[in-house]
């Protein structure tokens, strides 16, 4: 009897679906119905199929576990081949599937952590008069997007075009997960203030200087990868070929708008590159001073201690001559002054030699 429990659990994997902190359930259906009415309604996609039926154009949205397995289910229930979830899924950030009767999308879900990029995946299944997204349970964006779908619906006149309904709700999608990626621009932003601080420190925070260089730039390629995926899926859409995308030029033009925003941030995420870029010669001038100042500093003392060891090493040679009968015959006054004056000529021999070869380091302030 346990085991029939399960296994029915696990085939209704949506028949209760987790909800986020606005007490939105993650999968749900805006439709406006063919009367001239909008409705949202939750709940497993079984239960979201008599409304689809008797919608004029609708968005479904569903959230799972694994796009893979329960996103070919989801597809099956709405009317969608399987196979154009497998496409998709195999791709890595973006991708494009027009089946002439079916269109699928591929796009990155951005989200940035501090210096963490983290690129989800959502899947974009239109057809005729539905569009459904698929994610996982990171992305949120569109649940709390849900918010405004009805109001968003009841602006898109009903006298339009299916296609051009379709397209209008696919463009607002769009429009939403990429001002959602735009957030990480400024998370990372935020970061680079914090690692700016550091590159006034020349003496400290080195190790940790590097490590978060290192990471605002990984940061900002994964980033940016992201940015670019977003494009390519913009471009195959922003001239209509697709026949479930709209040719009218008023409509693509909203999609060239998108295409605008996405290069944008992607000129900012690119500046943003060159003034890191600008920061890590900054600090290799700093530490290439800095060793500069410690080579001279080395190189002083070695000259000194050179100097040093004539002073020491004249009078001891001379002490040990002085030791054998040769001193005997020489008073000890003189032999004091001889060693005396032996040292001195010695050190200022061996400082104007050093001086003159241009061994002494240049000071450096």
């Amino acid at each position: 009897m346990n085991k029939n429990k399960a296994e029915s659990k696990k085939e209704n994997y949506l028949a209760q679906p987790t909800s986020n902190n606005n007490n939105t359930s993650p999968t749900f259906c805006v439709a406006m119905l063919k009367n001239g009415s909008t409705l949202k309604v939750e709940g497993k996609v079984e239960e979201l199929l008599p409304t689809i039926k008797d919608a004029d154009f609708a968005w479904v949205n569903v959230q799972v576990d694994n796009l893979k397995e329960e996103g070919s289910k989801v597809a099956a229930i709405l009317g969608f081949k399987p196979s154009i979830i497998d496409e998709l899924v195999a791709q890595r950030f973006s991708g494009y599937d027009d089946q002439t009767t079916e269109l699928g999308l591929l796009l990155p879900a951005v989200k940035v952590r501090q210096l963490d990029v983290e690129v989800n995946k959502l899947i974009i299944l239109i057809k005729r008069n539905i569009i459904v997204t698929i994610h996982g349970e990171r992305v949120t964006r569109l649940v709390k997007f849900a918010r405004y779908a009805v109001t968003s619906f009841k602006k898109i006149p009903r006298n339009l075009e299916d296609v051009d309904k379709i397209s209008l709700v696919l463009i607002r999608i769009l429009d939403e997960n990429n001002e959602r990626n735009f957030d990480g621009i400024r998370s990372i932003q935020e970061q680079g203030e914090g690692i700016s601080r550091y590159l006034i420190e020349t003496t400290g925070f080195r190790k940790e200087l590097g490590t978060d260089i290192y990471k605002m730039k990984h940061a900002l390629i994964s980033y940016l990868e992201a940015l670019w995926a977003s494009l390519d899926v913009i471009h195959y859409l922003r001239y209509g070929d697709a026949e479930l995308i709209t040719d009218d030029p008023i409509i693509l033009q909203k999609i060239s708008m998108l295409s605008n925003d996405l290069t944008r941030q992607i000129s900012i995420s690119e500046q943003m590159s060159s003034v890191l870029a600008s920061g890590l010669e900054v600090l290799q001038s700093i530490y290439n001073n800095q060793l500069t100042v410690l080579n001279n500093r080395l190189s002083l003392l070695a000259v000194w201690m050179a100097v040093v060891g004539t002073a020491f090493i004249v009078p001891n040679t001379i002490a040990t001559v002085f030791g054998t009968p040769i001193g005997d015959h020489i008073e000890w006054r003189i032999q004091l002054i001889i060693m005396l004056v032996a040292t001195l000529v010695s050190v200022i021999f061996v400082y104007v030699f050093v001086k003159k070869r241009s061994l002494l380091p240049p000071k450096v302030d």
